[in-house]
């Protein structure tokens, strides 16, 4: 039981014990690296299925070749589930193994799809398959919470003497009783608050800052949008609010780009303001909506929407990627990130150098995202610029 776990880790820890939120006869460290650094590459809404599973986990494990993440975050939508049990755990296979043959710590949680309708296996056994692979430090948090896969991972310091960073990680469930996208419940919200509380008094009443990820983004970022009376170019209708219209307000401090509604949950019991209020979390990432980009400050914590980690072999799909996220043990109190597109990482040198190497589907797969990189590239790009030049707004921020 997750409340147990949070008490007896601060007990455990200094006995050289690192197994909390680490699945069973896992070896794998979590701790910031000798040169103080800590990188996390955020893997969501990879929605695999037999179409694209293996061009999606060559592109994902081509991503972490380049970029040696630390750890990897997967937030939800992860695999189709089948009536097949046997089609389903293929596909969680071909993604972990992934990471398993990199030795990369990998922590899960689940979408809206991951287990809705009539799908055959439920979400406990999902995470039940995910952690037979020794890389996954995800925690089935049991009956006692709603939903499955709410649990923290504390990060140790680069001498393992304490604990020097968290990150929480939340089922924000699939839908409420009327089919509205789902929340972060109410007991998972006062799970958050006695586990947050232990871990600042075990560390002598200061402060552990952290991260949060979800699948389902909270419903403050509509506080931080500009509220226009109009439809127009990247100027999206409130996902419940009709007549309702929403884009990125100049007067925040806005990163990445708004392409689509942002799809919260309908009900709201308090979890961004538990987290305001404890004063813990530096941003809260999520997935869900597939080409959103962007981050935006509420309330000194950042609200961020990462993009799909699939490719399904068109143009539209080169744009899809993931997200890096940096640490750094000398100052906890802040964080660094960037998206990273498939169209960002893949070249023709690549597909030449693959097919040298006697790697035809992945010189194909390379091929293939490298040409149509290139105009789904210059179409968002072309788009960014015509409304910039027609309307005066910025649509497309930096990181």
């Amino acid at each position: 039981m997750k409340k147990i776990m949070s008490v007896l880790l601060s007990l455990t820890m200094f006995f050289g014990l690192i197994s909390f939120a680490v699945a069973e006869d896992s070896a794998l460290d979590i701790q910031f690296n000798a040169d103080g650094k800590f990188k996390i590459m955020h893997i969501t809404d990879t929605h695999l299925n037999v179409d694209n599973v293996d061009a999606s986990v060559f592109a994902i494990g081509r991503g972490c070749d380049l970029e040696q993440p630390d750890m990897v975050v997967i937030t939800g939508d992860n695999v189709e589930n089948h009536q097949d049990t046997s089609e389903t755990k293929m596909l969680i296979d071909k993604l972990m193994t992934v990471f398993q043959s990199r030795n990369i710590p990998v922590a899960v949680t689940f979408g809206n799809h991951d287990s809705e309708g009539d799908c055959a296996m439920t979400r406990e056994e999902l995470m039940a398959y995910y952690n037979t692979y020794s890389c996954s430090v995800s925690v089935d948090d049991g009956p006692t919470l709603s939903g499955c896969g709410t649990y923290n991972v504390p990060i140790l310091s680069s001498d393992g003497g304490k604990i020097a960073f968290n990150l929480w990680i939340f089922d924000s469930n699939d839908y409420d009783a009327v089919g509205n996208y789902s929340c972060v419940q109410a007991d998972q919200v006062a799970w958050y608050k006695e586990a947050s509380a232990q871990l600042r008094a075990d560390n002598n009443g200061e402060i552990v800052y952290s991260l949060a990820f979800q699948h389902i983004i909270v419903p403050e970022i509509y506080d931080v949008l500009k509220k226009v009376d109009y439809k127009g170019a990247y100027i999206y209708e409130h996902h419940y609010n009709a007549g309702e219209y929403y884009t990125f307000d100049p007067a925040q401090e806005n990163r990445g780009t708004l392409t689509e509604s942002p799809c919260c949950g309908y009900e709201n019991f308090g979890q961004f303001d538990a987290m305001v209020a404890q004063g813990d979390v530096l941003a809260v990432f999520s997935g869900h909506e597939h080409t959103n980009t962007f981050s935006v400050k509420n309330q000194g914590i950042d609200i961020v929407n990462s993009h799909s980690t699939r490719y399904n072999g068109d143009a539209y799909s080169t744009q899809y990627g993931y997200r890096t996220i940096e640490l750094n043990e000398a100052d906890t109190s802040k964080y660094t990130t960037d998206i990273v597109h498939w169209y960002d990482i893949f070249t023709i040198a690549d597909s030449i150098e693959l097919s040298q190497a006697g790697d035809s589907f992945g010189s194909q797969v390379a091929r293939s995202i490298a040409f149509q990189g290139v105009f789904q590239k210059l179409w968002n790009q072309f788009t960014y610029i015509i409304v910039k030049m027609f309307t005066g707004r910025t649509v497309s921020y930096s990181y």
